[in-house]
């Protein structure tokens, strides 16, 4: 899965800048970056910018520079998977206060080959969630920002049908407060 990083564009210049010279390395260093919303996450160079990311920033910035290197082998995953508290104790309180065993999530990693790889923190192992997969596509890494909420929305619409006590709004909100959670 390594390849060694080409100055041919934005993203890979931002890497080499860092003396950072192939993809592991630029997998170990976004591992390495804080857990954390971005300003702009429409950005390309958000994660840079802001020394920090969220799986979207930071899979999409890995996705970027696969491309920019031509290596279409790598490819951007969204996944909606169950979070709950086995997966993080950090939401437990929440799903608790709200009657939930779990709330989906949607969730970005790389898939190279067959193989799939989590890159959100250096501990982070796609098989901790691999069995609370509940939907799984491919995107692209300009589509983290609309197209990925689309899909969580579209997801929740679905999933809240038979949950009386919830409409879009309300378990979005509680989604909300997980992910807020997560940063604390």
């Amino acid at each position: 899965m390594n390849f060694t990083i080409e100055n041919k564009g934005d993203v890979s210049n931002e890497f080499l800048k860092r003396g950072i010279k192939d993809f592991k390395g630029a997998c170990d260093f976004i591992s390495k970056l804080p857990y954390k919303r971005n300003r702009n996450k429409k950005s390309l160079l958000c994660v840079f910018e802001d020394k920090a990311g969220t799986c979207s920033t930071k899979h999409s910035t890995l996705r970027k520079l696969a491309l920019e290197n031509d290596r279409n082998d790598i490819k951007l995953i969204l996944g909606i998977f169950k979070m709950d508290a086995e997966y993080t104790k950090k939401i437990e309180n929440t799903l608790n206060e709200y009657d939930l065993e779990y709330i989906p999530e949607a969730h970005n990693y790389l898939k190279i080959v067959n193989e799939y790889y989590d890159f959100t923190n250096p501990n982070s192992q796609y098989s901790d969630l691999e069995d609370k997969i509940l939907e799984e596509s491919e995107i692209e890494y300009n589509e983290i920002y609309e197209e990925k909420i689309k899909t969580h929305k579209l997801f929740f619409e679905k999933w809240i049908q038979d949950k009386p006590q919830f409409d879009l709004e309300k378990i979005w909100e509680v989604r909300e407060k997980c992910i807020f959670d997560l940063q604390n």
